[in-house]
């Protein structure tokens, strides 16, 4: 989503007052995610597919380690 020409940032409810999370913003079928500490840094861009497929493997714990 973009607002007045920038992406919309939004970070996890869980993170709560922390600054240590991912931030992510979905515009035109892509999902960029950045360091909330430092927002003027890199930011990493995926197709929104694959985002999607991240997500589901997180959520059903694959992204674990052994």
């Amino acid at each position: 989503m973009v607002h007045g020409g920038r992406p919309l940032w939004r970070r996890s409810s869980r993170s709560g007052n922390e600054n240590e999370c991912v931030e992510v913003a979905v515009e035109s079928g892509r999902v960029r995610a950045r360091d909330s500490k430092w927002p003027a840094a890199a930011v990493v861009t995926f197709d929104a597919c694959v985002w999607s497929e991240f997500v589901d493997a997180v959520r059903a714990g694959e992204l674990q380690n052994p």
